[in-house]
């Protein structure tokens, strides 16, 4: 059987034989609306209020732990990470839900993405920063579902975060201007549905500007 490693360099690399999924001639939104449900708040999920992206924008949806714990309807669904990126945004856990929204800097970096087809249980990535100047960079790759409408009661389509990779490129001593690049594998937790998995990431420079917000499409 293959090993993760061997998974992700045989799915996640472009090859004329294997159909991926990439960025590539995608363009990035403006803008990411990032909704937060704590997993008590099945109404929260069911909410006809619930906050829609614009033209340009795109919308990223995390289920926070909830004080419930495996008890909370949402739980199943629920991730750490989740708690992870309100503090990066400097938000509190929402008692019931929260939502943000952050707009893109400037031009956009050029931040490629691709994935590889689902096979035991994970899917290969990359993601391939070029010409980055040697900056400080915080990246968050996210494997997301893309749910319609309807889902459990959902007024509104949804990219619900299922797992989350953060590369260290932060360090810049010692660092030359030049690409920046990783390939790994992700796991696909239990319930998601592989044909509706996409890849999404969120990169921020060093002063904590958005700089690029990138997306694969399967064609």
């Amino acid at each position: 059987m293959l090993r993760p490693l061997s998974l992700c360099l045989l799915l996640a690399l472009p090859a004329a034989a294997q159909a991926l999924c990439t960025s590539d001639d995608v363009p990035q939104p403006a803008a990411v609306l990032e909704r937060f449900i704590s997993a008590d708040c099945l109404e929260c999920w069911r909410d006809p209020a619930a906050p829609r992206a614009g033209s340009d924008t795109i919308a990223l949806d995390w289920i926070v732990p909830g004080l419930k714990g495996e008890d909370a309807p949402l739980s199943a669904v629920a991730s750490r990470d989740a708690a992870e990126r309100l503090r990066s945004l400097r938000i509190a856990p929402p008692e019931r839900s929260s939502s943000v929204t952050s707009r893109r800097q400037g031009d956009p970096a050029p931040l490629r993405l691709a994935q590889g087809q689902a096979f035991n249980d994970y899917v290969g990535t990359s993601m391939e920063l070029k010409e980055h100047a040697g900056d400080a960079w915080r990246a968050w790759l996210l494997l997301v579902e893309q749910l319609p409408a309807g889902i459990e009661g959902s007024p509104v389509a949804r990219n619900l975060v299922r797992n989350v990779f953060r590369p260290d490129w932060t360090k810049t001593v010692g660092r030359a201007p030049g690409r920046l690049a990783e390939t790994r594998p992700m796991q696909i937790h239990e319930g998601a549905r592989p044909e509706r998995l996409r890849l999404v990431a969120v990169l921020q420079d060093g002063r904590g500007h958005i700089r690029a917000i990138s997306q694969t499409e399967c064609r």
